[in-house]
């Protein structure tokens, strides 16, 4: 612990911290007769405090930072801060350890998530922050960093809500904005009981912050009034409830759709997992560069196969290719998508939407990319799906059948699993999962075979081979993983290699002390 002197000249008096014992006066003696007064050290520990910066760029301009995961160092960590550009304006600092994008605590989550997150929320960014040294001094000794952020923020500060509404035929939209006294562009919420705006999430007494696409910060109620007759039969807003709105402002953070729990959205991306048998027919579909009515080019899912993998994981003729395996395909050329699917060979995953989905978040000015995946998770379950490409898979396909991408953090149980494999044979399988650890987290379960490790495919690899992979990757790892039965049942159409069983003798490896 450092010293800390506090000196006035007129009186003499010193007083020193973070030594095993403080000196002060006994103010019933008089200020020359000190006394020794013994405290302890734990009095002088000061609580670590997040920072937020709010980093706004103009159309083509970049954020000015790196974001980084470093050997031998803990968190995802600012690098390369751009002296006088948009983060070096906001207070980000290099070094700093990044704790939360958009209200989303993201210091457990896998680097190219966080990345991905970070590039989707268009020219608007919120970052919490904490400084280097105190991160690695919460680690330390031992502290709970999400409490932490917790406590930063306050436990009444809810997330907005991203409403589609759709006019009722009776009622309308059930909804009408009213001005919040002494409050310029301050909205507040009223309902019809049981109407549309309700049934899509939106509650009484909300706050209104966006309409549309656009923030009605500046608008007056007459002219927000303009925008509602012209809205049509549906309409979508950001709303906020009134005590999250006053710790926003608190804290002056701004209110974005890249934050919000998503309700009743209508065409949402989905990710489709293809799992192809092994054969020469491939996964079953087509995959065609053709030119949409709004001009824009795009990659099109055609010609799907009856009982094809393509069709068994959901796939709709018309859908539009967003990525594969997770990374974006909007500028690549047409031949390198099909090379990237090819290249996946028995298992692809492919981000879908349907045309009119795409051109929705379009106008809104949102990537479509914002509420897929873990995203999609967070929202309200009394949702209902407004487009077809939402619509359930198949009844009789069960999930279990499917991949499982599974993303992991060590923490003080390390990974918290065992791998093993049979012995004289490739392939390695979950053999243990320690409660509590990351590996139970993430969704491990005894017996599930692994398929790839961070993105590298692994059931032709031998255990060390495997465990090479997940050491490199240091604190972060994404497993694709299989239920055994159904890695059995997959395999038996085009590999001659053995089942794996419980009944052979195992060699195993405990991932959690890597």
């Amino acid at each position: 612990m450092g010293k800390r002197h506090n000196m006035r000249s007129n009186t003499g008096l010193v007083e020193i911290i973070g030594l095993t014992k403080k000196f002060t006066f006994n103010p019933k003696e008089g200020i020359d007769n000190p006394v020794m007064v013994i405290t302890d050290d734990a009095d002088s520990v000061l609580t670590p405090s997040p920072r937020l910066c709010v980093l706004k760029r103009e159309e083509g301009e970049s954020f000015g930072f790196h974001l980084r995961v470093e050997r031998g160092r803990h968190g995802h960590i600012i690098r390369n801060v751009v002296s006088g550009g948009v983060a070096g304006r906001s207070g980000l600092q290099d070094g700093d350890r990044l704790l939360e994008v958009n209200n989303y605590y993201v210091d457990d989550v896998p680097h190219p998530q966080v990345a991905k997150r970070i590039k989707l929320c268009g020219h608007q960014l919120c970052l919490l922050v904490l400084d280097g040294e105190e991160y690695e001094q919460v680690l330390s000794r031992g502290q709970d960093l999400q409490g932490l952020v917790r406590a930063h923020k306050g436990e009444s500060c809810k997330p907005p809500r991203l409403c589609h509404i759709t006019r009722d035929p009776v009622s309308g939209l059930g909804i009408n904005f009213t001005p919040v006294e002494g409050e310029k562009g301050h909205f507040s919420v009223s309902l019809v009981t049981g109407g549309a705006a309700e049934k899509a999430g939106v509650c009484k007494g909300d706050r209104l912050v966006w309409m549309n696409g656009a923030t009605v910060s500046d608008l007056t109620h007459s002219a927000l009034s303009r925008m509602m007759k012209k809205c049509g039969d549906h309409i979508t807003i950001l709303v906020i409830d009134s005590e999250s709105e006053k710790e926003h402002m608190r804290q002056r953070m701004p209110i974005l759709p890249t934050m919000a729990v998503p309700h009743n959205l209508p065409c949402r991306a989905r990710k489709l997992h293809l799992v192809s048998g092994g054969n020469s027919n491939g996964y079953g579909f087509l995959l065609r560069l053709e030119k949409e009515p709004s001009g824009r080019i795009a990659h099109v899912l055609r010609e799907v196969d009856v009982g094809s993998p393509a069709e068994r994981a959901g796939m709709l003729d018309g859908e539009l290719l967003l990525e594969v395996n997770g990374e974006s395909v909007e500028s690549r050329q047409h031949e390198e998508v099909v090379n990237r699917v090819r290249e996946s060979k028995q298992h692809v995953s492919l981000t879908t939407i349907a045309p009119q989905g795409l051109e929705f978040y379009t106008q809104l000015g949102l990537s479509p990319l914002i509420f897929c995946g873990e995203n999609a998770e967070k929202e309200n379950e009394s949702s209902v799906p407004a487009c077809a490409a939402e619509q359930p898979l198949k009844k009789d396909m069960d999930d279990s059948c499917k991949p499982r991408l599974c993303s992991l953090q060590k923490g003080p149980l390390g990974f918290g699993f065992n791998l093993g494999c049979v012995p004289q044979s490739r392939g390695t399988f979950i053999s243990l999962v320690a409660f509590g650890g990351a590996g139970q987290r993430a969704g491990l379960l005894v017996g599930d075979v692994v398929m790839e490790v961070n993105g590298q495919k692994v059931e032709d690899k031998c255990l060390e081979d495997v465990i090479m992979l997940v050491k490199e990757g240091g604190h972060f790892l994404s497993l694709l993983v299989m239920d055994k039965t159904s890695y059995n049942k997959l395999k038996q159409t085009d590999s001659p290699t053995r089942d794996v069983t419980d009944s052979e003798e195992e060699e195993t490896h405990e991932i959690s002390s890597l």
